[in-house]
């Protein structure tokens, strides 16, 4: 019912640490478990966490994460410098769904963009304009990247973990000057 640590949370890890500052406000949205952001509370000023699962909101809670259960950041009104995400970015096939709850952490929706499109479509609400997002991304979907340009950011890959079957990328997502 929760997204266990994998080689993608290891890569966001590993990205927000070399990213974050001291001062940093932080969102880090579908945390799931908790294992990104307890390794960042103390790295930052401020470090909030969200996830639409109730269950994953409880595992996050007793972890003593600041924690809102909303849909990506919906109803979230601060801005944050520093925004984090692993999203779901495959489509789950018909035949390996089990239920919303269960789904929800590893179903990016049709063609596996449109948990990425919500997040791209709402990041100006809730990220700072001097702020920065990382997301996780996969080779398999490389229309991510023509996604997050038709919104009008500018994006570098800043690390990448191979695996048997594809790459991982972790993409830092800036509002142009």
């Amino acid at each position: 019912m929760i997204y266990e640590p994998a080689e993608d949370s290891e890569l966001l890890l590993r990205a927000a640490l070399k990213e974050v500052k001291k001062d940093d406000t932080v969102i880090e949205i579908g945390a799931g478990s908790g294992f990104v952001a307890e390794n960042l509370v103390d790295k930052c000023s401020f470090l909030l966490t969200t996830d639409i699962s109730p269950f994953a909101v409880r595992e996050l809670k007793k972890k003593k994460l600041n924690v809102i259960r909303t849909d990506i950041a919906k109803g979230v009104k601060k801005k944050f410098s520093l925004v984090l995400f692993n999203p779901p970015y495959l489509e789950l096939e018909n035949e390996l769904k089990r239920g919303f709850w269960e789904d929800c952490s590893i179903n990016g929706g049709k063609e596996g963009i449109e948990v990425i499109s919500k997040f791209l479509d709402t990041l100006r609400d809730f990220m700072d304009k001097k702020g920065r997002a990382i997301i996780v991304v996969s080779s398999l979907n490389p229309r991510v990247f023509d996604e997050i340009k038709k919104r009008g950011f500018i994006f570098e890959i800043i690390d990448e973990e191979k695996l048997f079957f594809e790459k991982l990328y972790a993409v830092k997502i800036l509002l142009p000057e």
